[in-house]
């Protein structure tokens, strides 16, 4: 049945404010930075700016930038697997194995750490991971005589500080998907001879596929834009093309390079996601 004109008009009285206010907060400020990025100096400057295509160009005649586009974009990966690997499992859990007060309990553990300033989070981290830190005192304490565990200013220790950082997107994404799961069509697969494992496999898992990608999406994009993370806990050993773009803003004050790079970077996620987006649909049709 069509809509009538009625419920048309009620739609867009409840979504047009809703879509106004995305459009003006996202796009307008997009805009706004893709013009920049192509201007040949800084609006800071008072001198009239011209029109160039220099700063993309910058981002191929730089050697040093695609070393660390590749890092940011390795980062981002091994960031979302371990993302996927721990939160996973606990999604499951929360979705089909804990019930009642627990599952309250825990769901007040996960969102805890947006309850806390992300600066705050991550200086925290400084004192875990340093040399006579809690995780080397607790391995000295089991094992004394042990090598000293320094662990900050490691690349590890940044994969640490994001995980700490974006493990409840990859956990309520994935526990929404799974609990709109049907327990009788795991039931069903069960009564007809298939394993525990086959049944995952074959149902839960294909059925949990748009939870696994939305929480990947949520921690990827912003995990290859990540500077403060790889700059507290990572210092020399953690650069990324975010923290280049963070100081074409803040320290080198050059605007219209640090804008293209953004826009480099969004297209990169973008030609990521177009290259995954076949294989996804694919599995999402089979399921």
């Amino acid at each position: 049945m069509l809509p009538t004109t009625r419920t048309r008009l009620a739609i867009l009285t409840l979504t047009g404010p809703a879509y106004l206010w995305l459009a003006l907060t996202i796009f307008l400020p997009l805009a706004a930075m893709l013009a920049l990025s192509f201007l040949d100096r800084s609006p800071l400057v008072p001198k009239p700016a011209s029109f160039t295509l220099g700063n993309y160009d910058t981002y191929f005649s730089k050697s040093f930038l695609w070393p660390l586009t590749q890092w940011s974009i390795q980062l981002g990966f091994w960031v979302t697997l371990c993302c996927f690997i721990i939160g996973y499992p606990a999604a499951y859990a929360l979705a089909k194995r804990v019930k009642g007060r627990w599952r309250e309990a825990i769901f007040l553990l996960i969102v805890l750490p947006f309850w806390s300033n992300a600066l705050v989070r991550i200086f925290s981290w400084t004192m875990v991971l340093r040399p006579n830190g809690i995780v080397d005192l607790s391995v000295q304490s089991i094992f004394p005589g042990a090598p000293t565990v320094d662990l900050l200013f490691t690349y590890p220790a940044v994969i640490i500080g994001l995980v700490h950082s974006y493990l409840p997107y990859m956990i309520l994404t994935c526990y929404i998907a799974l609990q709109a799961i049907d327990d009788s069509l795991i039931e069903a697969g069960r009564s007809l001879g298939a394993t525990r494992f086959t049944t995952f496999r074959r149902v839960v898992l294909p059925l949990s596929l748009p939870g696994i990608v939305s929480g990947s999406a949520l921690i990827f994009v912003p995990v290859i834009g990540s500077f403060m993370e790889p700059r507290i806990l990572g210092g020399t050993k953690g650069p990324t093309l975010g923290m280049y773009i963070e100081e074409q803003f803040t320290v080198a004050a050059n605007w219209p390079l640090g804008s293209a790079l953004s826009f480099v970077l969004l297209a990169i996620v973008l030609i990521i996601f177009g290259i995954l987006y076949p294989f996804l649909r694919r599995q999402g049709g089979a399921a």
